[in-house]
């Protein structure tokens, strides 16, 4: 390449360069916008886990192409330079923007090369200027997902560069350049398909250019021929020889692209194209119209818009419309430059006859003459087309500059179009800076675009502007009503506002909205895919209800008989499904979607879910790992299979267990549950000090967390740092003044530690304000006024907590060493009272704290996986259901009663040698 670019001076090169950095700088600002979204922040291409192969497998969006609604685009080169942006600065949008300039500068150097073959050198840098700066390119450079027509263009110009080289001397043929200029073909197509139109702008450049032939005299040869009145000359046929080895190349990318396509177009609605389902005349009349619309678009670039699809451009319907006369203005132009450059030799019909070439042949694909696209007017690919136009004006300008008369006002008029092509370049760039600047531009263009509409609803919908939102999707539906998608958008508002009502009506009139089934005709050739989401979106809504689960499922079964291979109707009715207490006829539904798709993560994580719903925790294990298998960073599946290896018990999971949670908190590390469950599992493995580090972490991440705060205390109490203990319970009880378990411990670090029995009773008649039925408040209080040496009171109240618990031995035990010591006070008329009075309510505390200790853990792993669960079910994508984060369990393992009965058994020995000192004994 910097071969064919040695005759560039330095001071171009670095001219163009100024320039373009002059006209763009401000690109570099810009965010991800419009298709950025689909081909940047939601494909997964892009990521490194994503393996390289795929590339090559899917679309330019990251769809695979064998599926129906991918757009069968196939640039994995272009996704490559993504992939390698990514990789550097992830989604740090500067670096797109700035590597986009960069090849834009690499067009104009690489292009001024080009026209140095046509035109002088002055004439030529004119050309490479007015390109650099035609504020038609702002879509190709400043738009991200434009890198397709930079990438392209400079493999298309260096192929047709390498192929100018390919004529040695006395006309023999160098088949090196005609090789390389193969290979830069397929790797321009590979980038962007329109690359392939090269070949043909190589075969008219041989046989006008190199070989010097007009159209007369290719007639008259021909002519000759037939009568028998001659041969071939030689010279003719190497050139025949080259065009032949071109076109079979040629032959054979095509034949290898539609085999990528699997020989399928892709599926376009009337809203992308309306012409394109139109009848005749009102579709050639239309497509043909829209030749000057672009030719307009680069002569005056004043009026650019993002979007020209839907009713941007009416449809031309009858002869009579006067549009017709610009179309009719337009063929005639470009047919007299045609027989112009066709006709007469010289150089002069050759520049024109060149710039003609990159006009029209690499906007054929696009021109919608052939076959159908998906948008009626696109700046972007006018990128490559405009080099010809500005091939044009440079000659054109060449021409008036040289009459003495007009040189002066011909600089005069160039410097006036570079200066305000550069400035409208600059202004139009700030409108790609977000997606609300771009559609309100483009707004300021045409109203009659109900994309548009929408476009600006969903970016104040991003920003939580859902009033705002709501009255440009209302808009749409105006201008468009019968498009399906505004009406969604409008529903999806309503429920974003809470107005469930308004929402469902707005659901119905889009269901309505879609055609009805054709006995015979595939149903999903004739609809968007995603119009099918509207069956989705309103059974989410009416699920919300109990009463309308099975209308729900209905139609999630609806949207499957319309199209069986639709897997998002799969998963959300497997969602349904669960929430019904369906758990096999999920499985079933979640084995189905992953028939379709068998390396979504998200499918294998729902999976995973059903399983602890059928209480097969080993088979969720396996699934859970799936998932993990599939993405790695899968953080619902991290985070729940870590919990489930910490609840099953086996201490040979643990380790693995910690990675994940670890591994959880780097990808959430704003996320108080990693860390507090980090702290469950030091717990588990008697790390205390570790265990302390991650519960203070979980409470400063969320300072009201329930059991982080609980089990934090709890540790405290059980390593004798009791007193450190009281601040902590102090913060719990200021969130949760009803936290029984919390006032329990308390009481007991007051009671035994401080010695503060007033502080103490209080906590212990706060729980029974709360639960007069508590037997352990109940019990500690009779305790305090064992302390308090009111005898008569901590008899009557051990035999009421005797009445609560009339089979806890312990509570007797204690009312017969209360009678006791109530007769031997009779009988000596008062003793002092033994210190270990004390000691019972601390092992009772001690042994009530154990008991509940293993709950807490319990409590908290469990309603942890629902909180992720919830949390997934914003995406639609996770299981439902909605359970307190501090609800209490009552479902134990075996192994952790075992626990709880060795505890309870240890503390009633220490009861026993107690009571031996309380009776004296």
């Amino acid at each position: 390449l910097l071969e064919k670019m040695a005759d560039v001076s330095l001071k171009e090169a670095a001219l163009i360069v100024g320039v373009v950095a002059a006209c763009y700088w401000n690109s570099l600002f810009c965010g991800f916008v419009f298709d950025d979204v689909s081909a940047i922040l939601d494909n997964k291409d892009l990521h490194p886990s994503t393996p390289l192969k795929n590339l090559f497998q899917n679309d330019f969006w990251g769809t695979p192409m064998s599926e129906e609604r991918s757009h069968k685009s196939y640039r994995p080169l272009t996704v490559l330079t993504f992939r390698l942006n990514y990789l550097f600065s992830e989604l740090n949008a500067v670096s797109y923007h700035f590597l986009n300039l960069v090849f834009h500068v690499v067009v104009c150097v690489v292009f001024l090369k080009v026209c140095k073959l046509f035109l002088d050198n002055r004439s030529s840098v004119v050309a490479s200027l007015l390109f650099a700066v035609h504020p038609i390119h702002t879509e190709a450079v400043t738009g991200v997902v434009g890198r397709a027509e930079l990438l392209s263009s400079i493999f298309f110009l260096a192929a047709f560069l390498s192929y100018t080289k390919s004529k040695g001397p006395d006309n023999t043929i160098v088949w090196t350049p005609i090789a390389l200029t193969v290979f830069l073909v397929a790797v321009a197509t590979l980038c962007k398909e329109q690359g392939i139109t090269v070949v043909g702008i190589c075969c008219v450049y041989e046989v006008f250019i190199a070989q010097g032939y007009t159209l007369p005299v290719l007639l008259d040869t021909a002519v000759q021929i037939l009568r028998g009145k001659g041969s071939i000359p030689f010279s003719m046929l190497q050139t025949l020889l080259k065009l032949i080895v071109l076109m079979f190349s040629t032959l054979l990318l095509v034949v290898v692209r539609v085999q990528v396509i699997q020989s399928q177009l892709p599926v376009f609605t009337r809203f992308d194209n309306p012409a394109a389902v139109s009848p005749s005349p009102a579709r050639q009349l239309t497509f043909n119209y829209l030749l000057p619309v672009n030719a307009w678009l680069l002569l005056n670039p004043s009026e650019l818009c993002c979007d020209w699809t839907m009713g941007t451009i009416p449809l031309v319907e009858s002869l009579l419309d006067v549009r017709n006369v610009a179309t009719l203005t337009f063929f005639c132009f470009l047919g007299s430059l045609i027989v112009f450059s066709l006709r007469y030799p010289g150089d002069s019909s050759k520049t024109v006859l060149m710039a003609l070439c990159l006009i029209v042949l690499p906007f054929i694909p696009a021109s919608n003459l052939f076959f159908p696209v998906g948008f009626v007017v696109a700046e972007r690919v006018l990128y490559v087309p405009s080099m010809g136009f500005c091939i044009l004006v440079a000659h054109g300008w060449k021409k008036l500059s040289n009459k003495s008369a007009l040189r002066k006002i011909s600089w005069v008029c160039l410097a006036a179009v570079l200066f305000t092509h550069a400035l409208k370049t600059l202004h139009r760039n700030w409108d790609w800076e977000s997606e609300y600047t771009l559609f309100m531009s483009a707004l300021k263009v045409n109203k009659n675009n109900a994309k548009l509409w929408n476009n600006v609803g969903h970016a104040l919908e991003n920003e939580k502007n859902f009033e705002r939102a709501l009255q440009f999707f209302i808009q749409a539906t105006q201008v468009q009503p019968d498009d399906i998608g505004a009406h969604m958008n409008v529903g999806r508002t309503y429920k974003n506002l809470n107005k469930t009502k308004e929402a469902e009506e707005s659901y119905l009139i889009a269901k309505s909205l879609m055609p009805q089934i054709i006995p015979g005709k595939k149903y999903a050739a004739r609809v968007a895919p995603n119009h099918l989401n509207v069956y989705i979106n309103l059974a989410n809504l009416i699920r919300a209800n109990e009463s309308r689960l099975e209308e729900a499922d209905q139609l999630y079964r609806q949207a499957i008989s319309m199209r069986p291979d639709f897997k998002q109707a799969y998963i959300s009715r497997g969602e349904l499904l669960l929430k019904m207490n369906k758990p096999l006829k999920a499985k079933e539904a979640y084995l189905r979607a992953l028939e379709l798709d068998r390396t979504n993560a998200d499918l294998w994580y729902n999976l995973a879910i059903v399983y602890i719903e059928l209480k097969d925790p080993a088979e969720a294990l396996k699934n859970f790992n799936q998932a993990l298998e599939f993405n790695p960073t899968h953080k619902l599946a991290l985070f729940n299979s870590a919990l489930l290896m910490q609840e099953s018990g086996d201490a040979r999971l643990r380790p693995e267990a910690k990675q994940r949670l670890l591994h959880y908190v780097k990808e959430e590390p704003q996320d108080a549950n990693g860390y507090f469950n980090l702290g469950m599992l030091a717990m588990d493995d008697k790390k205390d000090m570790e265990a302390e580090a991650w519960m203070k972490k979980a409470i400063r991440l969320q300072p009201n967390f329930r059991s982080a705060l609980f089990n934090l205390a709890l540790l405290y109490s059980q390593t004798a740092k009791e007193l450190m203990a009281l601040p902590v319970l102090e913060d719990l009880l200021r969130y949760y003044p009803d936290h029984t378990k919390g006032l329990i411990l308390k009481g007991d670090i007051l009671m035994n530690q401080k010695k503060d029995i007033i502080g103490a009773k209080m906590c212990f008649e706060k729980i029974l304000e709360l639960d007069p039925n508590n037997v352990q408040g109940k019990h500690n209080l009779c305790v305090v006024y064992f302390e308090e040496r009111d005898l008569i009171k901590a008899e009557k109240c051990l035999v009421e907590t005797l009445a609560l618990a009339p089979h806890e031995e312990y509570i007797q035990r204690h009312l017969n060493i209360v009678r006791s010591k109530i007769a031997s006070l009779s009988a000596t008329e008062q003793s002092p009272l033994p210190a270990d009075g004390t000691a019972t309510a601390a092992v009772e505390e001690k042994k009530s704290s154990l008991q509940n200790l293993k709950e807490v853990k319990n409590e908290q792993k469990t309603t942890q996986t629902t909180a992720d669960n919830n949390k997934g079910h914003s995406k639609n994508k996770k299981r439902t259901e909605k359970n307190n984060m501090d609800k209490e369990t009552t479902k134990k393992s075996t192994k952790e009663i075992k626990d709880i009965e060795k505890k309870r058994v240890a503390a009633l020995k220490r009861l026993e040698e107690i009571e031996r000192i309380l009776n004296g004994e």
